[in-house]
């Protein structure tokens, strides 16, 4: 399926782009080309194939989530910039 320039400057269009004439042309033979390939899909016979959003039976690996000591909290600020009761302080991000 060849597009048209117009239907390329269309596109570019909404997605808000500028586009030079080569830049046009350009896309317009890759666009091309990818609904061409769109259009192989949509051949293909998946009646009988479930809905599948991973092909792999890749899982998730996590631990036990378990109680254990953490940083002392003089040994985690170390290295802050500066700090106020045993907390990071940072500029305020919002104004009152």
């Amino acid at each position: 399926m060849a597009l048209t320039l117009e239907e390329v400057r269309h596109v570019a269009h909404l997605a808000r782009l500028r586009l030079s004439a080569e830049e046009l042309a350009r896309m317009r033979q890759q666009l091309s080309s990818i609904l061409d390939y769109m259009q192989m899909l949509q051949e293909v016979e998946v009646g009988g194939v479930p809905p599948t959003a991973q092909v792999t039976d890749v899982v998730n690996v996590l631990r036990p989530d378990e109680v254990r000591p953490s940083l002392p909290v003089d040994e985690a600020l170390a290295g802050a910039p500066a700090r106020e009761d045993g907390y990071f302080k940072v500029k305020a991000v919002f104004e009152e």
